[in-house]
């Protein structure tokens, strides 16, 4: 569950060939008050993982400059306008949902004073359908009895489903979850003695909503990792944790304030200088070259592929970087004329593409940001639909509508109220797939002042929140001690 934009942020203008470009300068030799230059680290990139970095750095007493080409915190969860009267609220770029075992975002969003239990809504792990069709719950009990019971208690599984579950779960624990690393999900289930039922009510949905990636494609590696962190350490892991503000408010607005914002600035490319790396920026203006000490990318493969490409020795970085591939997220949200709530803050959807029903999970907006009874709004979210790339913007709501407004019909004889109001995102390289076998960069780059950060890099996770956070972390903790 992404971020839209048709637009790449990174785009850079062209340069006047008249105008000659000036030479790349060392960092410039900014004082603290006891006359020592003070470290300057320059970030590329104000999405999760370079504002994670930053606020590491920021702690470590580092002098921060965000690039940044949008002029909004947050990247691929971030505020966005909202034109549209879609919402009485700031709009996201994408819905968003977190587990409880993402810890060191909870971490981050303490440290800079964001209470997460009164931004978040917390629940314990439930996936329930719309339509009625199928509903998981697990209780509180100690791990791994909550998932056992969960399983157990499945509502629209057969007996023979939900042992084989158990089953399935029990021995992957005794492996300590290791799997094999040539294997697709679709294939570890199979392994698993999984049903068909099973597979399409329970383990195709959890592996697109962790994964973004559908289980035929997607890595059995990581999504075993998912499924460790979640069911197999404390019970409140497994907890989902959705947003009851808009993702910038979440903790982004609260860490440019400790940096040197640079909004609507576009890095064209990174030059090695004496005693550290200059950032070449494009504006309207012209080129321009800013030094620091280090630098930490935090862009997305396409962007940091570009900024790299003149570099010596990069091959075989690039190659990695060119092997992403990308799958879409597009992300609906409908305002109602009356007032109408969901049972549930997050249900589940059936899709059916062959009638362009598409969507996988809608959110009630409305619940989730405490907004008054008059106001019903929800959130459709589909993920990793390839389908979508072909419809045009009219067949994608259509079909979304007709989804929601039938599996609405099947639980409740009252039909859904009148539309006030919608606005429809598409992100159509939302995220990376999370295929089996890609090899993915760490945060340490061939340059001694260069780093990396982002959910692409060798995070152990897929494309979430998460692993960009944890990249930021650590891609500061790399530039501190090669600074030292």
């Amino acid at each position: 569950m992404s971020d839209a934009g048709a637009s790449d942020p990174n785009a850079v203008p062209a340069t006047p060939e008249s105008e000659p470009e000036p030479e790349p300068e060392a960092p410039p030799p900014a004082e603290e008050d006891n006359g020592h230059r003070a470290v300057s680290v320059g970030i590329i990139g104000a999405g999760w993982a370079g504002l994670a970095a930053a606020s590491d750095l920021c702690d470590a007493g580092i002098e921060v400059t965000v690039y940044e080409a949008s002029h909004t915190p947050g990247g691929r969860a971030r505020r966005v306008d909202n034109h549209s009267n879609a919402s009485v609220r700031p709009m996201d770029n994408g819905q968003h949902l977190m587990l409880g075992a993402y810890t060191q975002t909870l971490a981050l969003m303490r440290r800079l004073g964001q209470n997460p239990d009164k931004l978040l809504r917390r629940i314990p792990l439930t996936l329930q359908a719309l339509d009625g069709r199928f509903r998981l719950h697990a209780p509180r009990m100690n791990a791994p009895w909550h998932g056992v019971m969960a399983l157990a208690t499945a509502q629209g599984l057969g007996v023979g489903d939900r042992l084989k579950a158990i089953i399935g779960m029990a021995r992957l624990r005794q492996r300590s979850w290791a799997v094999d690393n040539t294997h697709t999900v679709a294939d570890l289930m199979r392994s698993l003695g999984q049903t068909p039922r099973s597979m399409q009510l329970l383990w195709e949905p959890l592996c697109l909503a962790a994964l973004n990636t559908p289980a035929t494609q997607a890595s059995a590696v990581i999504f075993a990792r998912v499924l460790r962190d979640s069911l197999d350490g404390a019970t409140e892991n497994s907890d989902l944790l959705i947003p009851r503000t808009d993702l910038s408010a979440l903790w982004a607005d609260a860490a440019v304030k400790r940096c040197n914002m640079r909004y609507g600035v576009k890095v064209q490319k990174l030059h090695l200088i004496e005693g550290g790396v200059a950032v070449e920026t494009v504006t309207a203006e012209g080129v321009d070259y800013v030094g620091h000490d280090a630098v930490i990318v935090a862009t997305p493969p396409s962007a940091t592929r570009r900024m790299l490409a003149d570099m010596q020795d990069v091959d075989y970085l690039l190659e990695q970087l060119n092997a992403f591939q990308y799958l879409p997220i597009a992300t609906l949200n409908v305002r109602f004329a009356s007032p109408v709530r969901l049972p549930l803050p997050m249900m589940m959807l059936h899709e059916n593409p062959a009638r362009q029903h598409l969507g996988q999970w809608v959110f009630d907006r409305g619940a989730l940001l405490g907004l008054p009874p008059v106001n019903g709004e929800f959130t459709i979210v589909v993920s990793a639909r390839e389908q979508l790339i072909s419809l045009s913007r009219e067949e994608v709501i259509n079909g979304l509508l007709a989804q929601l407004g039938e599996q609405w019909a099947a639980r409740s004889a009252k039909p859904l109220p009148a539309i006030a109001a919608y606005e429809l995102f598409v992100d159509k390289r939302a995220t990376f797939a999370a295929v089996r076998g890609l090899a993915r960069p760490g945060v340490a780059s061939p340059w001694e002042r260069i780093m990396f950060a982002g959910d692409w890099t060798d995070t152990g996770y897929p494309s979430v929140l998460e692993g960009a956070v944890r990249s930021g972390v650590k891609a500061a903790q790399k530039t501190l001690s090669r600074l030292q």
